[in-house]
């Protein structure tokens, strides 16, 4: 049975501030509770109108009534889950990376974490003030990927100044992607929704590309669908498919 305390937890964990301090977040849906429950992310609780769980030590079995109670969703799907939010993982600048400057919608965030999931990216760099990757909306968006993604946040200064990194913008006034070679250890920056990068990054960056765009009445392309063009054209490249 589920408790007030419990109760009052899980919707503490809608605000970065609390999920920050408890080092908790929550996660719903049978698809991406079994995923984390299948990854390193370690379970705190597990509350179900289904006995699928029943066997885990970290199950509490809640009715429907409960489950819209505690939910974040308009429709609830059989399950919530509170986890731990994981330590910081080493980013591997051996591989192409991310990089996120100002990302604020968390349903983009969470696109484009399956997007690198599924392109087989392995590291997501945000800058600071980008949403959190533990918002509830980031989590649901990324049906799971977030627990075979690291994600980290840092400034950019030492990022985009540095020699040692190979570093691209995705830019409207870039060369042509058609046209460009990647490499395989670059890092792939990309601006804010609506305003792109602020001047620091855009300044600092040489290497622009861009997405042809075969229509001028079309001003810009969604976050999530650039980064998943820009992320086709790197893998056609690399493996050669």
């Amino acid at each position: 049975m589920i408790t007030k305390n419990q109760i009052k937890l899980i919707k503490s964990l809608r605000s970065k501030k609390n999920r920050k301090q408890s080092g908790f977040f929550v996660a719903e849906g049978e698809k991406i509770v079994d995923e984390l429950l299948e990854s390193d992310i370690e379970a705190v609780n597990i509350f179900s109108i289904s006995e699928k769980y029943k066997n885990l030590k970290y199950y509490i079995s809640i009715n429907s009534t409960q489950l819209k109670q505690i939910s974040n969703l308009k429709t609830p799907n059989n399950v919530l889950g509170i986890f731990k939010i994981p330590a910081n993982k080493e980013i591997d600048f051996n591989a192409n990376i991310v990089a996120l400057e100002e990302i604020n919608d968390p349903g983009n965030l969470g696109t484009i974490i399956r997007l690198c999931d599924w392109f087989g990216i392995k590291n997501i760099i945000c800058s600071k003030n980008s949403v959190d990757c533990y918002n509830p909306k980031v989590v649901q968006s990324s049906m799971g990927s977030i627990s075979r993604v690291n994600i980290s946040y840092m400034e950019f200064d030492n990022l985009i100044t540095s020699v040692i990194y190979d570093t691209v913008a995705a830019d409207l006034n870039g060369k042509s992607l058609k046209e460009y070679i990647f490499s395989k250890n670059q890092i792939i920056f990309f601006g804010n929704e609506s305003n792109g990068f602020s001047q620091k990054v855009s300044s600092k960056i040489k290497n622009k590309i861009t997405i042809q765009r075969y229509n001028d009445n079309v001003e810009s392309l969604n976050l999530a669908s650039s980064v998943a063009i820009v992320l086709s054209q790197l893998n056609n490249q690399i493996t050669g498919k």
